[in-house]
């Protein structure tokens, strides 16, 4: 697996775990680093999942606000934990981190959906993305 790929799907786990938690993702993800560091069974934090992880608390109003916008029919709070995480992680790499393409964000993004979450979800999470990819040019960060 490449190591931009173990990034995102960590920084999916932290993003869902916070979720779950009520916790700030930044806190969950101090977590994660403080028990990397004594338990070998634990993944290791890297500065790519950190980048996800801080980029998205930074814009979380925004992005949640973008993905309830497009999201047809669906609150976030009616979304599956999984999909609303993997969405919020997906639209957070797509309108923020430039120097990733685009087709590689939506890719990344189903296949987390594929391994966690239900059969539809890959479906949904690729429409709303690619409506996001779509609008990229006229949405203020």
């Amino acid at each position: 697996m490449a190591a931009r790929t173990k990034a995102r799907k960590r920084a999916f786990q932290i993003l869902f775990e916070a979720d779950q938690r009520g916790a700030k993702p930044v806190t969950v993800m101090a977590d994660w680093i403080r028990l990397a560091r004594t338990d070998d069974r634990q993944p290791p934090v890297t500065e790519y999942t950190m980048r996800l992880v801080e980029g998205y608390e930074a814009n979380a109003a925004r992005v949640d606000e973008l993905i309830a916008t497009y999201a047809v029919g669906w609150t976030l709070d009616r979304m599956p934990v999984v999909d609303r995480n993997v969405l919020r992680l997906g639209a957070y790499e797509l309108i923020w981190e430039d120097e990733i393409p685009d087709a590689v964000v939506l890719d990344e993004a189903v296949q987390l959906a594929k391994e966690f979450s239900t059969d539809e979800s890959p479906a949904f999470v690729n429409g709303l993305l690619a409506r996001l990819k779509d609008l990229k040019p006229t949405l203020h960060r």
